[in-house]
């Protein structure tokens, strides 16, 4: 396999991270593989990120940066898969970080082939300890009848799904977006990277899945997106729903209505968890307008699910019988969790 020769775009959202971003751009910039394209979106940065971008882009001419408003983690990706110039993408958050043998170690496994992404593993970076996680799906090339049976079949509908639809830990083939951008929608916030890359894993032709492949740098960030309370996360479920519907139609995905409805009822769940969090006196009543909508009632009731979280069974419970003791006793459980991490 070639070593170098392919251009890989580096696309780095960034949005307020002057703490960790030197950390982010630095292991980008100190790849053992060279022939880079990086591209920094700036989404309106009020902290030093901008500068620090800046900087770098007079540093060393990989570097380009682009200046927007603000409009959203999602909107920032978009932007920088429109002005990546390499033939393969990958994607980086701004407070994480990459070992320096990543990209060189994944163009090992490319063929020059459309469609084709190469996998690999990740560590989570807590304040405390670092623990290692590796993909669901074993080691090895997935293509042809094996791809469509055992990664494309179970994009949707698993409580443990065995790809993980991280934008992050993929290199991908450029031509695995083309034609996608009807199934985007920028107000998405939960499930943003579903909706990028669910269309994008069923154009795909071919997926390597590397054994250990520890490069990938995860930074637990307590305020971050998934770990703090979102007002609008049911809005987002709603519309990231509505994409992937289309986007399994469109492209023929076999049983795509029934694995996307349990999709829902796994994400309704985690709307279920935010709403716990909720700091409003009122939580209890917002739970019951929720998963008392007739859509929603509707969605939950006529499809069965399999539950084997503990946590998630007590929270599936709560949305299916949102009764004020059982809600605040499930609030009390998740304060607890909570103080404990």
């Amino acid at each position: 396999m070639r070593k170098e020769g392919y251009k890989i775009s580096v696309i780095v959202p960034v949005y307020n991270k002057e703490k960790y971003l030197c950390q982010c751009i630095d292991s980008i910039l100190g790849q053992t593989y060279s022939d880079l394209d990086v591209v920094l979106v700036d989404d309106g940065s009020t902290d030093g990120s901008g500068e620090i971008c800046d900087r770098y882009a007079k540093q060393d001419k990989r570097v380009r940066v682009i200046h927007q408003k603000n409009a959203g983690s999602t909107a920032a990706v978009l932007r920088g898969l429109e002005e990546a110039e390499g033939t393969y993408y990958v994607f980086i958050d701004s407070d994480d970080y990459v070992s320096k043998e990543m990209l060189k170690e994944m163009a090992e496994h490319l063929r020059g082939q459309k469609g084709e992404i190469v996998c690999c593993n990740y560590v989570l970076e807590k304040q405390k300890e670092t623990v290692p996680v590796v993909q669901g799906l074993a080691p090895g090339i997935y293509e042809g009848e094996r791809l469509e049976r055992e990664v494309k079949a179970g994009l949707a509908g698993s409580e443990n799904r065995k790809i993980p639809m991280s934008r992050c830990m993929k290199l991908c083939e450029k031509s695995i977006f083309d034609g996608n951008e009807k199934y985007y929608d920028t107000k998405i916030r939960m499930g943003d990277d579903f909706n990028l890359m669910f269309p994008a894993l069923l154009n795909c032709s071919r997926i390597v899945v590397m054994e250990q492949a520890l490069f990938y740098h995860y930074r637990y960030v307590e305020d971050s997106i998934v770990h703090s309370y979102d007002p609008r996360m049911e809005e987002s479920v709603e519309r990231w729903y509505a994409c992937a519907l289309r986007a399994a139609g469109d492209k023929g995905m076999a049983g795509g209505e029934e694995k996307l409805l349990r999709e829902y009822v796994y994400m309704m769940i985690l709307v279920m968890k935010n709403e716990l969090r909720n700091p409003d006196k009122n939580y209890i009543g917002k739970i019951r307008d929720i998963f008392s909508k007739p859509e929603v009632r509707e969605r939950i009731d006529r499809t069965p699910v399999r539950i084997g979280n503990r946590a998630n069974k007590l929270l599936y419970a709560g949305m299916k019988h949102p009764g004020r003791l059982r809600l605040s006793i499930l609030r009390f459980i998740m304060n607890t969790y909570d103080r404990a991490r």
